[in-house]
């Protein structure tokens, strides 16, 4: 595998959830495979800075026993759709570490 940096991302997330990287599948298929979860990894020089200003909000807000998260919704758009963003962290204490966090950072 190159040293290309979404590479090792995908590499140590698949580590970390417990699945494996599955190479590129293009449109056709989950990034890391072997999870109960349909995972698209999005590697990125910079996440909006609107984004981690809700997130930093929600972490501000969360008292004793609540997860942060983040609901984007778009205007005229289903509720259904509506994405939600919760840090690794804290959905790892939600679903419990699968796989190993022993992983380098990309």
């Amino acid at each position: 595998m190159s040293g290309a940096p979404w590479k090792r991302t995908e590499l140590n997330l698949a580590k970390r959830l417990g699945g494996r990287r599955a190479g590129p599948t293009g449109r056709t298929g989950s990034d890391i495979v072997g999870l109960p979860w349909a995972v698209e990894v999005k590697h990125r020089k910079w996440i909006p800075k609107w984004i981690l200003d809700a997130m930093s909000q929600s972490v501000g807000a969360a008292r004793d026993g609540q997860t942060p998260l983040v609901i984007v919704h778009g205007l005229n758009t289903r509720h259904d759709n509506d994405l939600v963003i919760v840090r690794l962290r804290d959905w790892e204490e939600l679903y419990g570490t699968v796989g190993t966090t022993e992983v380098e950072e990309a």
